[in-house]
């Protein structure tokens, strides 16, 4: 079973992809139950008519028990300037939903994907005493796949010839876009970029969020997406490669403090950090990615 908790638009629509590609059962949590029963009931009709898989909407916390897998989507508000601007509501929060995880399912593998990202996933880690496998914040294979985008359209290329374009560190401003790794085609992106395109890329990228706040209220349907991929590589064994908020231990010389970092997710959760060569200038950054971090916990 699949726990969500938080049935807004990014809770939802994880649980549409779940129940449409039948990954398992789903318990929708809300704080206004009306809500989940209401997104539940539609989501319903998304089930293919040949599978048995259920999902359901409440506000009691006791239904997620004995869940294989919860995903904390859940928002006290909606920010406007920065991901931390509501740090101190959105920790509370968190720490509320912990205990309740931890006293319903204690053996699950949790997926976080509230921001402030980072600061979130350490936060539960820290309250729940999970084994630190076992969780996993989910926002920096979104910022590369932005990241893709924009060097495909930086290079006028088909975003399916970028290769290797990966985002590092804070889900924030700090973020570290990987560009010594990425290729187009056969050929270095490095070797097709001035040093001022890839700082304009860097600034979109940051920016991305906003940019497409003035269109529209949030990202929903990449960070589902992102999301669900990891669901459907832990529930199925699928064993996949991205990076992931995850504690680091001294990787990249980086300690006691969550960011994104490459890593292998399986049925185990996290089953491994890939540690990969960096130039100076991206370690250096990841480094100062992580100290800001840091210093919000």
């Amino acid at each position: 079973m699949i726990s969500i908790i938080g049935s807004g638009r990014v809770g939802s629509a994880l649980a549409f992809l779940c129940a449409s590609n039948t990954l398992d059962d789903i318990v929708l949590v809300n704080k206004t139950e009306s809500e989940a029963i209401g997104e539940a009931m539609d989501i319903s009709n998304a089930i293919p008519k040949n599978s048995s898989i259920t999902i359901s909407g409440t506000s009691d916390f006791s239904k997620i028990r004995n869940s294989e897998i919860v995903v904390i989507t859940a928002s006290s508000g909606t920010y406007l300037k920065s991901r931390t601007e509501m740090i101190g509501q959105q920790v509370k929060m968190l720490q509320e939903i912990s205990s309740e995880v931890v006293k319903f399912a204690p053996n699950s593998k949790v997926v976080v994907v509230s921001n402030p990202l980072d600061v979130l996933t350490y936060v539960f880690l820290r309250e729940s005493k999970f084994p630190k496998n076992k969780v996993i914040g989910v926002a920096s294979s979104l910022d590369s796949s932005r990241f893709q985008l924009l060097l495909a359209e930086e290079l006028k290329a088909n975003q399916s010839e970028i290769k290797d374009a990966i985002v590092l560190g804070e889900h924030g401003d700090s973020m570290v876009p990987v560009f010594s790794r990425a290729m187009c085609k056969d050929t270095p992106v490095e070797d097709l970029l001035s040093e001022e395109q890839k700082k304009s890329i860097t600034l979109k990228l940051i920016g991305y969020w906003k940019k497409l706040r003035d269109y529209k209220a949030r990202s929903v349907f990449g960070i589902a997406k992102n999301t669900y991929d990891v669901l459907e590589s832990i529930s199925k064994d699928k064993q996949i490669s991205i990076p992931a908020s995850v504690l680091l231990e001294g990787q990249y010389g980086i300690s006691d403090v969550c960011i994104g970092i490459p890593v292998k997710i399986s049925k185990n959760g996290v089953d491994g950090i890939n540690e990969i060569k960096l130039s100076d200038f991206e370690l250096d950054s990841l480094k100062k990615s992580a100290k800001i971090v840091k210093e919000y916990l």
